[in-house]
């Protein structure tokens, strides 16, 4: 069931959209900023709301990589595996964490604190190897300074 705050939310957003189906990544996105992964019910509660069936809304969500479908953690880290991120090291971006957290790619730390996700591409090719955390973008990230850069997500 939807909460109040997220109802709200969700009316608001339907509003720029000639049909609700159009806030579709917006409705995903608010209820995820909430509860941090879109569970089955949660698809189901809105899709009702927007007036399209699960599974086109489901499409949408297994689609759009920054809809979780699965729980995650506290901070999500993406690691840019574009050919340009490759080419400078995102692989040694991910062996440290996977060696600093104990978690490889696609899993979650045992406390919940840190889910580490591939990504295709952040935009960032210049300043490859790149990593998202959340909502913030790092660029020309050297496995010395993944300690540095994570102490902010605690």
């Amino acid at each position: 069931m939807l909460s109040d705050i997220e109802r709200r939310e969700l009316e608001e957003a339907v509003q720029h959209y000639s049909e609700k189906r159009g806030a579709a990544i917006d409705a995903l996105l608010t209820v995820q900023r909430h509860r941090r992964w879109i569970s089955d019910e949660s698809l189901l509660d809105i899709a009702q709301f927007l007036e399209m069936t699960a599974e086109d809304l489901d499409s949408i969500a297994t689609f759009y990589n920054l809809v979780f479908r699965k729980p995650v953690g506290r901070h999500v880290a993406f690691v840019c595996d574009s050919i340009s991120c490759w080419i400078m090291g995102c692989e040694q971006i991910r062996e440290q964490l996977k060696k600093h957290y104990d978690i490889d790619v696609g899993q979650t730390t045992r406390d919940g604190r840190l889910t580490v996700l591939p990504i295709a591409c952040l935009g960032h090719c210049e300043r490859a190897p790149a990593m998202m955390i959340d909502q913030d973008v790092y660029g020309e990230v050297a496995p010395d300074k993944i300690d540095i850069i994570m102490n902010k997500y605690k």
